[in-house]
């Protein structure tokens, strides 16, 4: 399976894909890592490597050419989850060129819908223990009492929205796209952790009673 996942900042997306990936054996690809890694390894230009520090985007060229070395690894062969990309149409043009060198092409793109009143208050609610580190929500999962809370500067309401508003603009285009040729499925992010896997894999019609899933 071959597939790309979507969803809004705080839709869950990434517990999601930890499960995809386990139960199918396929890697998580995440543009974001790699572009960590290569970072590291001093593979990337030394402007470039300023544009990121600065909070610059990376070119999409760069970003296909990691994801075309990637998908050439070994552990790529029975399929791949890729996490955080494309974003915008012209990311997707680019991806399916380079799956297209490869001889193979998306199965599916699966968007997590979760309405943005809903995410607004995921990510305003929670408060971050001082002490320990532990994530709580006043709401869902309220802090025990003597908890020193603290807000984090990226769960305060006017960043979180600005968050939510960049994501719906760069993906305006892509949804669409992918509809278009038929790649696209949707299911909602509302409800508990277990309640959307069931959705997600009944969407990607797999079964879940197995470690490894089989087509269903």
């Amino acid at each position: 399976m071959r597939l790309v996942l979507v969803g809004p900042p705080g839709a869950g997306k990434g517990t999601q894909a930890k499960i995809i990936c386990a139960n199918q054996g396929i890697p998580q690809i995440s543009t974001g890592d790699m572009l960590r890694a290569a970072k590291a390894a001093g593979k990337l230009p030394k402007d470039l490597v300023e544009k990121m520090a600065a909070g610059g985007l990376v070119p999409d060229e760069v970003v296909l050419d990691l994801v075309d070395a990637r998908v050439e690894e070994p552990d790529c062969k029975p399929g791949f989850l890729l996490d955080g990309f494309p974003r915008t149409a012209p990311q997707a043009t680019g991806l399916d060129k380079v799956l297209g060198k490869h001889d193979t092409e998306l199965d599916v793109v699966l968007a997590i819908d979760v309405p943005s009143e809903l995410l607004q208050e995921r990510a305003v609610l929670r408060r971050t223990d001082k002490r320990t580190g532990q994530i709580y929500h006043l709401k869902y999962n309220p802090p025990p009492a003597g908890a020193e809370l603290e807000h984090r500067p990226d769960d305060q309401e006017e960043v979180v929205v600005k968050r939510l508003s960049t994501y719906e603009a760069m993906t305006a285009e892509l949804l669409p796209f992918y509809e278009k040729r038929g790649k696209l499925k949707r299911v909602s992010g509302v409800g508990t952790v277990e309640e959307v896997t069931e959705r997600v894999f009944a969407a990607l019609g797999i079964s879940l009673d197995k470690g490894r899933a089989e087509r269903a």
